[in-house]
């Protein structure tokens, strides 16, 4: 191994990680990158969240995702899927949408705020905010879920009849829009859910930068009025730069680092550590991840694989064949990456939303001679 490997620096982490991830078109890098902004540029932000994120809980939905999607986190996990079951790489099977982003963005407006003076029986109505300016314009949405949560006490007691939820749009300063839905609510002791595309906006259309709503519930008979406790809205959006357009099996076990011949390529172990360079305060899982690379001879007979190995290309055999023969210019093959398996990321973003990110091939599972 060489020695630059064996303890790894904060700058040769950055620069493994920068390389690992998927680059983006040049369009969007028209200067080049240190492999600190690279990666940066790769997980969808702008700079560094500055500080420790505010502290708010991460959702469980959020969490069930993750560990859905990630396959470290699959092996030890209830929800663990049966053996060689496949995900779909650019598909959120949990929600039953395409998708490889998602994203939890908390209310910025002031949702308790009553934009009107209440005549005697009428209840208030709420702004709500969210700011959707991360998002990338090549994102295309699949789903835009409202949530709304209400004080514990009201959601207890209910009303007879039930609710009525009405969403109207509003833009800055222009005043409340018509209504663009009506949702029938039966309790409010469990979160209150609207599906906002296809209402909100058109499926074919692209995430606005931010999203004004004002929300009233009513009770459909004579009773109490609500009050908003928090608004919350789950994006999912299919990014196609960073989707593959075939499945991938599941890792089910750590990659084999050993077997074969001593010295013949295979994949060795390297461990990257968020906290070691220094993400681990917005990074919220994994703390690291099994990146390994690929080391090893590519000459005969070290490149024949042992029993349950990448078979060896034809190619890469003739030219060890030759190589042995006579020694050229064109050298021996090359220990590469045979076999690569995702990962998934989630983390606070710089508006301190929770997001979820599904990277492809960024770790080495099994390595063979190209």
């Amino acid at each position: 191994m060489p020695p630059l490997l064996c303890r790894p620096g904060h700058r040769v982490l950055l620069l493994l990680l920068a390389l690992l991830l998927p680059s983006l078109p040049l369009a969007y890098a028209p200067a080049p990158l240190g492999p600190a902004a690279a990666l940066l540029q790769a997980l969808g932000l702008r700079d560094v969240p500055s500080g420790a994120p505010k502290p708010r809980s991460v959702p469980l939905i959020m969490w069930r995702l993750f560990r859905r999607r990630d396959p470290q986190e699959a092996r030890v996990s209830l929800r663990w899927t049966s053996s060689g079951a496949t995900l779909r790489p650019c598909h959120v099977e949990e929600l039953g949408v395409a998708g490889n982003i998602v994203r939890h963005v908390l209310d910025r407006g002031a949702h308790a705020r009553i934009l009107e003076p209440l005549a005697a029986g009428q209840c208030p109505k709420w702004i709500v905010i969210f700011d959707l300016s991360a998002v990338e314009p090549t994102e295309l949405p699949s789903r835009a879920r409202l949530e709304l949560r209400f004080a514990a006490e009201e959601a207890a007691a209910g009303t007879a009849g039930g609710w009525e939820l009405s969403v109207a749009g509003a833009a800055e300063g222009a005043g409340v829009g018509p209504v663009l839905f009506r949702q029938a609510v039966v309790s409010l002791g469990t979160p209150v859910r609207a599906e906002l595309l296809g209402t909100t906006w058109a499926h074919n259309a692209s995430v606005p930068r931010s999203l004004r709503l004002v929300l009233a519930l009513r009770p459909r008979a004579i009773g109490t009025c609500a009050h908003l406790a928090e608004a919350s809205l789950l994006l999912v959006t299919l990014d196609p730069r960073l989707c593959h357009p075939l499945a991938r099996p599941r890792r089910e076990a750590e990659p084999t680092v050993g077997g074969g011949p001593r010295g013949s390529c295979r994949a060795r172990r390297l461990y990257v550590s968020f906290r070691e360079v220094g993400w681990h305060r917005w990074v919220i899982a994994p703390r690291g991840f099994l990146a390994n690379y690929c080391q090893g001879q590519c000459s005969l007979p070290a490149m024949l694989p042992g029993p349950g190995g990448p078979p060896a290309l034809n190619h890469a055999v003739l030219r060890a064949l030759m190589h042995s023969a006579a020694p050229g210019p064109a050298g021996l093959p090359c220990c590469v990456p045979a076999r690569l398996s995702p990962i998934s990321v989630l983390f606070f973003d710089n508006s301190d939303n929770v997001v979820l990110r599904h990277y492809e091939d960024m770790v080495v599972d099994e390595c063979g001679c190209r």
